[in-house]
């Protein structure tokens, strides 16, 4: 039987995917996700509308949710279908649109205790919100005397809550680096949050490890809990705080590591996907838009940079092979079912799905024809030089209009925010996703200079670990923000073998003790043996 999932604060889905994703042996689901807690509504259609695809995996019926995500049919006609129906009965009661913190707690703990179903073996796993702790949020909110104040803090309580009533055998605890730094009335709140989920209650004890680095809270520094996803086969450099926390009295002895793996590039990650030109945000036509990339080289006129011919000329010729026509659109069929040539890499084999047999979620968003020219020269530049241009060494006419520019600018003083425009280097893992992703793609501008554009949903799920088949619902920008709110699945997935072999070996040694408490020892052939000989030869294998 699959071991009991809970999930909490659980975004669009990541963590919950890559544990519910593994499989055993004989192809049988090792864990099982009873409940998922969410208090976004549109990241909690997408969690039902994934769990809906859970339910039909494996049956004749799945194909009307390829049908759905293929924009065949609409959702009412989906929803009417009476398989469709009885899996969305299933997946309403598993994934609840609630705010932990607000929702009735005693309500919530019966959904709990329902949805494990009497086992006492299962996973709690979810990240508290992190607006609190990351780096970019506080530098934000500096002079926010409200700061202090927000109940973002201690979010983590309702995690800590959970862990105190039901007692989970192991808990993931996901956040954002920034999490190590942060403080709270001059507290550290790393401190704080490890404290309070080693000891949650007086006769409840945890062993909070690592993923990345033997040992436990006890011996290991704060930037040992830090998974760099860039180390793990994860194409983006996502850098995050993950704890395992194992209940001290279900004596688990030891885990294994994650493993490290070569590197994996934007380019590999997502150069199958159909290439597409950018939309013009007034006036948009295919005429148009190609005016807009062909102007660009002229704006780097007078720049005075000793690499000014040498761009100006690449500019020139990616505006030139600029021919592409197409947008996107909610899905787009592939060409024709090609062979795939060689072996599968790790990310291909989890991404790809040859029953979706196309792309969802792959249309190019609007940009001004200014910016245009600047994604055109930032891709020509890092094409060029090998790294994403700063503000500071921008050519004067690119530079955008923003008083935090000009200004300091003409006060000679350093420019803030300098990559405001960054080029996703083809040869590297992305920078991290995040979720202000959904505000402007000036930060995720694609490696190719004749596309000109910013990355796709679609593109920015790759780059996420997200299957091909996972849908996400709401508006292009809700579906960005989920996209950079998630965990990467691969990377959970990762994690929830870690977690299998944890349980595997509580097995195990719960065997062992059970045959010697009742004198059985399975290396005697002769049957049953003298308890007091079976406390002698315990003696022997423990000195």
């Amino acid at each position: 039987m699959p071991i009991p999932i809970i999930d909490l604060f659980a975004g669009p889905g990541g963590l919950g995917e890559g544990f519910s994703s593994l499989r055993d042996h004989k192809r049988e689901p090792v864990f099982e996700i009873g409940l998922s807690i969410e208090k976004d509504p549109i990241a909690h259609r997408t969690l039902t509308l994934r769990a809906v695809f859970r339910q039909l995996r494996g049956t004749k019926h799945i194909q009307h949710y390829y049908s759905y995500i293929r924009n065949e049919i609409d959702e009412p006609t989906f929803r009417k279908i009476p398989a469709v129906a009885e899996a969305f009965t299933h997946a309403e009661r598993e994934a609840r649109c609630l705010e932990l913190g607000k929702a009735d707690e005693a309500s919530i703990d019966t959904e709990i205790r329902a949805a494990l179903g009497g086992k006492d073996t299962w996973v709690l796993i979810g990240g508290p919100p992190c607006q609190a702790y990351s780096l970019a949020g506080r530098a934000r909110r500096a002079n926010d005397k409200t700061f202090k104040d927000d109940v973002k803090h201690f979010l983590y309580r309702e995690y800590l809550r959970i862990i105190k009533v039901h007692r989970p055998t192991i808990f993931v605890m996901e956040n954002v680096k920034g999490l190590l730094s942060s403080q709270h009335s001059g507290s550290p709140m790393f401190e704080r949050i490890l404290a309070d989920l080693c000891a949650p209650a007086p006769d409840l004890e945890y062993e909070i490890r690592s993923f990345v680095k033997k040992g436990n809270s006890d011996t290991l520094e704060p930037i040992d809990f830090v998974i760099q996803a860039e180390r793990y086969g994860i194409p983006q450099s996502r850098h995050r705080v993950i704890l395992l926390g194992i209940r001290k009295d279900a004596g688990a002895s030891r885990h294994d590591l994650l493993g490290i793996t070569a590197a994996v590039s934007v380019r590999q990650a997502i150069e199958d996907l159909p290439k597409l030109r950018s939309r013009l945000s007034k006036g948009d036509s295919i005429e148009a838009w190609r005016e807009a990339v062909l102007a660009g080289p002229s704006y780097v006129a007078g720049w005075g940079r000793p690499s000014e011919q040498p761009i100006t000329e690449l500019m020139r010729t990616s505006a030139q092979a600029a021919t592409w026509n197409s947008v996107g659109k909610p899905f787009a069929q592939k060409p024709g079912r090609k062979p795939l040539l060689g072996k599968q890499t790790e990310l291909q084999r989890w991404v790809h799905d040859r029953s979706l047999d196309g792309f969802c979620q792959h249309e190019a968003r609007s940009h001004m024809d200014s910016d245009l020219a600047r994604y055109l020269f930032a891709a020509c530049f890092a094409q060029s030089e090998k790294y994403s241009p700063r503000l500071d060494i921008f050519p004067p006419k690119l530079l955008p209009k923003h008083n935090n520019v000009t200004k300091e600018r003409e006060a000679t003083e350093p420019i803030p925010f300098k990559d405001r425009f960054r080029v996703q280097c083809a040869w590297d893992p992305a920078t991290t996703i995040v979720s202000h992703i959904a505000k402007d793609g000036h930060y995720y501008i694609h490696y190719d200079p004749t596309q000109c554009r910013s990355l796709t949903v679609r593109e920015a799920a790759r780059l996420q670990t997200f299957p091909d088949n996972y849908f996400f619902a709401g508006n292009r920008t809700e579906q960005y923000t989920q996209v950079g709110n998630a965990v990467p699945p691969l990377l959970a997935h990762k994690l929830a073998k870690i977690v299998r072999g944890v349980l595997a070996g509580l097995n195990r040694d719960s065997r062992r003790k059970t045959r010697n408490s009742t004198g059985y020892n399975r290396s005697i052939p002769d049957g049953p043996i003298p308890v007091r000989r079976q406390t002698e030869l315990d003696l022997v294998q423990t000195n």
